[in-house]
């Protein structure tokens, strides 16, 4: 009777297609494809885990961000538009229709500011700290559960060589802009 192959056993996708690369172009270099490959599809799936809890709760990965990033700030767990922004995770376009649809179901309110009435804060409602400490729980709980099949000590090496990398790539996207800036510095002279 044929064994039944495990999930690891069989080729993953990515090898396949390094080795479809590696015949048909020999004379590059495909180790690149070996990271980002996997680190894409490896997002795609970690995207779709984490997204599902969130779901159930009415809350998209955006606003998760939002509510992470005000209980982060501790009592009274609130923030302007522009240190949600700041904040990490969050992008600062679209932070005003996140927090919007977040006001509108009652997981934070907006405040003035008691010095500078023009500065708004946003700010955990209740309801708000109590959902966001229950769905945080359960998303820390899940990613634990995609991390099963590394010990300790890998989570750990993994977490190293992923902050590496983001420095690596922050590295690249800087060079990129320096170069864009010249280029355009030098097209503006030409005239």
């Amino acid at each position: 009777m044929p064994q039944k192959r495990t999930p690891a056993a069989r080729r993953d996708a990515v090898t396949s297609i390094v080795e479809d690369w590696r015949r048909e172009r020999p004379e590059l270099d495909t180790s690149p494809l070996e990271v980002f490959a996997r680190l894409h599809r490896t997002f795609l799936r970690y995207q779709s885990q984490i997204s599902r809890p969130l779901e159930s709760y009415g809350i998209s990965m955006a606003g998760f961000d939002v509510l992470t990033a005000l209980r982060r700030a501790g009592a009274p767990y609130r923030r302007t538009a522009g240190e949600l922004a700041d904040s990490g995770l969050i992008s600062s376009a679209g932070v005003t229709l996140r927090i919007d649809r977040l006001e509108k179901d009652g997981l934070i309110v907006r405040e003035r500011g008691p010095e500078d009435r023009r500065v708004v804060h946003s700010r955990l409602s209740e309801e708000g700290l109590q959902r966001i400490d229950e769905l945080f729980a359960e998303h820390l709980e899940n990613e634990r559960r995609m991390l099963s099949g590394l010990s300790p000590a890998e989570c750990r090496q993994l977490a190293r060589l992923l902050a590496k990398l983001e420095r690596s790539v922050e590295a690249a996207e800087q060079e990129d802009a320096k170069e864009d800036a010249e280029a355009e510095s030098g097209a503006g002279g030409a005239d």
